[in-house]
């Protein structure tokens, strides 16, 4: 199966390295990565080797909501700030999309759109921002509140700040700074734009007091998949990173965050479908199953139920973990992630601890664990199959999980015709095949 009209993009899910629980522990892994600048330059550096379009981080404003007994047991407790890690791997790669997250409910327009516009100019055009409404309790605690607004609230303050960023990025036309020397005049101020926003939630002057962006915007990525989140993404993404364990889960939710935007005026090739995707690579099949077996039995116990219960926003530590997940009352956690467990859980009927391995593992995403060939099979049906446009890449462990994909699976997929050979432009925009934003408020 071949396309040449396919391409596959691919992003780098790093969590803020490896989104496995265990990742650290797994023999010859970095126990330090997440907090040693060299391992990331490593990281960094083979990703872009592998021509990935992102090097995408997630990110918490607070230490995840687990008992000390089993945070310990966490390499992700700690991370640097995105924002701070970010511009330094900018100064180190060339072609690479660097992608943070930063959360609408407890960051403030002009913050958010001065640092990122920031990190677009420091990297020549290779800036995304990752927007998300916070789901972790703590990160409320954080911030003066005891507890998050709702999940309805938070999107609708999401999209009112989404508004506000775009506006501010859009304060200078292209041509604004003249830099006359001659005459004195630095700037015209006939292309300078004053927001002067004044909404629900926010009330911002402007203008911001950075040039508008290499790219315009830089890449707007969202992640939610509630319906709240699908419709946040129809009016406002341009790559969403989904999170959907078969084909034909992705295949529904990619017709109908598509046709949403097509609904709202938008062209559907502007809005990438990246599913998240962790992925074990073997000699054989029999070999890649046998690492992930190995890499999950390294999960201690407390820490699969500790994540199921932030998921579900339930604590199901009580419960006989050999017996049924009970009838989970509903939250103010993520609904999509909450919903698509406990769909599979009465789908498989999986026992509360079958349900914490495999939340404690790969965080119930996509799983393709295999060969080269067989990992290539997999990710071109999806791609030929309407379920996606790529995939992000969850890695299993660092560094020889990433160097697997890149020396193996790599030049078995550019020999299918389906993934690039080089990059396509110099922009995370033109390597994604996005086009370029207009200003607003100038022609």
């Amino acid at each position: 199966m071949t396309s040449p009209n396919r391409q596959l993009k691919l992003g780098a899910f790093m969590r803020p390295v490896s989104i496995h629980t265990s990742a650290w522990r797994y023999p010859g892994a970095f126990a330090d990565a997440n907090f040693n600048f060299a391992h990331y330059k490593r990281f960094a550096q083979t990703l872009e080797r592998g021509l990935f379009d992102a090097f995408f981080m997630a990110d918490h404003l607070a230490v995840l909501n687990m008992p000390a007994a089993v945070l310990k047991r966490s390499a992700t407790v700690t991370s640097f700030d995105p924002l701070t890690l970010l511009p330094a791997l900018a100064a180190v790669t060339e072609h690479l999309g660097l992608i943070a997250t930063a959360s609408t409910s407890y960051n403030e327009p002009y913050h958010v759109a001065r640092k990122f516009a920031s990190l677009d100019h420091l990297s020549g055009g290779r800036a995304g921002w990752n927007v998300v409404t916070s789901a972790n309790p703590h990160e409320a605690m954080n911030f003066g509140r005891d507890e998050h607004l709702d999940h309805a609230e938070r999107y609708r303050r999401a999209r009112e700040f989404y508004e506000v960023v775009t506006g501010l990025w859009d304060s200078w036309a292209d041509d604004a700074f003249v830099r006359d020397v001659e005459a004195g005049v630095y700037f015209n101020p006939e292309r300078l734009h004053v927001l002067n926003h004044q909404g629900t939630y926010f009330k911002v002057r402007g203008p911001l007091n950075v040039a508008r962006p290499v790219q315009g915007w830089p890449v707007i990525v969202q992640a939610g998949a509630s319906e709240d989140g699908r419709q946040l993404a129809a009016e406002t993404a341009e790559a969403v990173f989904s999170a959907h364990h078969t084909l034909d889960l992705a295949r529904e939710f990619y017709a109908d965050v598509k046709g949403r935007a097509v609904k709202l005026g938008r062209d559907p090739a502007h809005l990438k479908i990246l599913p998240g995707a962790f992925v074990v690579i073997g000699e054989t099949v029999a070999a890649a199953r046998a690492k992930q077996q190995h890499l999950d039995s390294l999960v201690h116990p407390d820490s699969g139920i500790s994540s199921l219960s932030i998921l579900l926003g339930h604590n199901v530590a009580g419960y006989d973990l050999d017996g049924p997940l009970p009838q989970i009352p509903e939250t103010n956690a993520s609904k999509s992630s909450r919903e698509k467990i406990i769909e599979r859980a009465r789908q498989e009927h999986l026992t509360i601890r079958q349900l914490a391995q495999w939340i404690g593992g790969s965080f119930g995403t996509l799983e393709i664990v295999g060969t080269p060939q067989t990992i290539a099979d997999e990710m071109e049906a999806w791609l030929l199959g309407d379920a996606c446009d790529g995939f992000n890449i969850m890695f299993p462990f660092l560094p020889a999980g990433l160097d697997d994909f890149v020396n193996l699976v790599v030049p078995e997929l550019q020999r299918r015709g389906i993934y690039r050979r080089r990059y396509e432009g110099a922009t995370l925009r033109e390597n994604l095949g996005l086009p370029r934003p207009r200003n607003q408020f100038f022609e």
